[in-house]
């Protein structure tokens, strides 16, 4: 970093060195590596409050069946349909972006990639989520 300038350089191992602005107020560089961190944390935690919520509401069906089948029934409504849309473009993001993060880790050439495998799984994640929408929004607007 060079002091007063907001300017920064990249010196990544085999990459010219060159000048980055970053914004007053903060370390983050708001580059593709640390969305995808930001992305892959925020998501994470939303897979996990959902998988805490299905197995106690899963295990609600030893204790009362009758209670379960009302709150499986709670879940069958527009609201619930978009949070499951969300659910699965977390899953989806999360589950790709940990390939991308395998491969910056363990492949020699994957820091050199980086920026190019974060479009590839942007464009991963469109091709697989678009026709989830589509087809899951039909079910739970279409009746």
């Amino acid at each position: 970093m060079v002091p007063g300038s907001g300017l920064s350089s990249d010196r990544r191992i085999g990459l010219p060195s060159k000048p980055r602005i970053i914004p007053p107020g903060t370390l983050y560089r708001g580059h593709e590596g640390m969305w995808s961190w930001v992305a892959h944390r925020i998501t994470g935690v939303g897979i996990f409050f959902f998988l805490l919520v299905h197995v106690l509401d899963t295990a609600l069906v030893r204790v009362s069946p009758e209670a379960y089948n009302e709150v499986i029934g709670t879940y069958k409504n527009p609201v619930v349909g978009l949070m499951e849309v969300g659910l699965v473009g977390a899953i989806l993001f999360h589950a790709f972006n940990g390939i991308r993060l395998i491969l910056v880790d363990f492949w020699a050439k994957g820091p050199r990639h980086q920026r190019k495998l974060m479009i590839g799984v942007g464009i991963i994640w469109v091709v697989l989520f678009v026709p989830f929408v589509i087809r899951h929004l039909s079910h739970v607007f279409g009746g």
